[in-house]
């Protein structure tokens, strides 16, 4: 019984409390005036937070890791979907900042543009310690446990996977509602190798190249720091 509390309000803190606390995270003037790499490491703090206290979830109540997806791959299976999801992504990724750039796409929210590296210093971080974290905590907490869970719960895949999706979309709300449908449509792509080969590892990897390759290039190259007027 207490282990279903447990996890019930694990569920509850990724579907309703993480997005509720970005958007108000969002709207602290406070947060503009802090330096990138302060920013970065709270994002890092935050996320490995979350992936400790899901952990401890599991530990608690029925589930084990495997049951969360961390399961083995084919190498054959694990490189076709790794590339497919990475691919597609990062297409979908470049089009939109091109677009932008034309003025054919809504522009960024300017927290986006924020936390765009500049210095070595802050694309070494932003690739080496931000993306990795992201790809690790971000696909156990919401392809792994809530998928599972949601799963368990609707007798669904379909709905655990619309539900996943958009509580991962709402979960980057500081974006603003381009990036939360932005997030929701990658957190669905990201949730079908998943769903085919019950394994995190192609789309953990995908994950990790896509934030990589987008802090590290796409943004720099393609966001100015200031919307344009």
């Amino acid at each position: 019984m207490l282990s279903e509390l447990f996890t019930t309000f694990f569920v509850v803190l990724l579907v309703v409390g993480v997005p509720i606390l970005s958007y108000r995270t969002a709207r602290d003037p406070r947060i503009r005036q802090a330096p990138r790499l302060a920013l970065y490491f709270s994002a890092v703090l935050s996320q490995w937070v979350l992936a400790v206290l899901g952990i401890l979830v599991i530990l608690a109540g029925p589930m084990t890791f495997r049951t969360v997806r961390f399961q083995p791959v084919g190498l054959a299976s694990f490189l076709r979907w790794f590339l497919l999801v990475a691919l597609i992504s990062l297409a979908a990724m470049g089009l939109s900042l091109l677009l932008e750039r034309f003025g054919w796409w809504p522009e960024e929210s300017d927290l986006v543009r924020l936390l765009i590296p500049e210095t070595r210093r802050e694309k070494a971080w932003a690739v080496l310690v931000l993306a990795p974290t992201a790809a690790l905590s971000e696909e156990f907490l919401y392809r792994g446990f809530l998928l599972v869970q949601l799963n368990v719960w609707f007798h669904s895949v379909a709905w655990a996977w619309a539900v996943s999706s958009a509580a991962f979309g709402l979960a980057h709300s500081y974006q603003g509602a381009v990036g939360v449908l932005r997030a929701a449509a990658l957190g669905a792509l990201l949730a079908y190798p998943v769903i085919q080969l019950g394994s995190l590892y192609p789309s953990m990897a995908a994950h990790l190249v896509i934030d990589a390759v987008a802090l590290g290039w796409l943004g720099p190259a393609f966001l100015e720091k200031e919307p344009k007027t």
